[in-house]
């Protein structure tokens, strides 16, 4: 799993409709503390994460592994809206903005 924060929303008039009601984001893998590490991916959303949210997204066969997802052409999925991510006794992320 990676901590990805949500930059935007893809979409596409052609695209399998096996899944219903899909929705693709574009995420970006990101530090404890929410800030960009990587390359943006597409991730399906079956969650309902919002803009500049942070999740734990997963990625390979392991994402096809859901009742939704079995067999399906899925590469990355978020699997969780993160709340807050604690390292070593203090907060690095708290999704209500709270001082750190």
């Amino acid at each position: 799993m990676i901590l990805a924060r949500i930059t935007g929303t893809v979409v596409g008039t052609s695209r399998s409709d096996r899944i219903p009601g899909a929705r693709f984001l574009l995420a970006a893998p990101c530090s404890a503390g929410g800030k960009p590490s990587g390359n943006p991916m597409v991730v399906l959303d079956l969650m309902g994460a919002g803009r500049d949210e942070v999740v734990l997204v997963s990625q390979g066969s392991s994402v096809r592994q859901t009742e939704i997802t079995k067999e399906q052409p899925v590469d990355a999925l978020v699997i969780g809206i993160v709340d807050l991510v604690e390292r070593d006794g203090s907060f690095a992320y708290r999704k209500d903005g709270a001082a750190l």
